[in-house]
């Protein structure tokens, strides 16, 4: 039993990157964030409360977030606002909707 459940533990997969920063920051109407591990992806966010009590109360977001593909070495970045408009992605690799006549 005992060399199943060792063969199971080495069977799972095991991470590759580890985290080399990671930053919070959290209050009662704002909060920020970064993280970065070692593979070169990175994570950024910050968020503030906007309307506070009122019916319009929500939540305006700011981020980036971006990584390298393995097999290419190309380096992907995304920024994005996330308020009471959905949310909204942007980067050079992301495809554009026509506008609109």
């Amino acid at each position: 039993i005992f060399a199943c459940l060792l063969a199971v533990a080495f069977a799972l997969p095991q991470p590759d990157a580890e985290i080399v920063k990671q930053e919070s920051d959290v209050g009662p109407e704002s909060y920020q964030y970064a993280v970065e591990t070692s593979d070169g992806t990175k994570k950024e966010e910050a968020g503030t409360l906007k309307d506070a009590g009122s019916d319009h109360e929500g939540i305006d977001v700011h981020g980036s977030y971006s990584w390298t593909d393995e097999k290419t070495g190309e380096k992907f970045t995304v920024e994005y606002v996330a308020n009471e408009n959905g949310f909204q992605p942007k980067g050079a690799h992301l495809p554009v909707a026509p506008v609109a006549p």
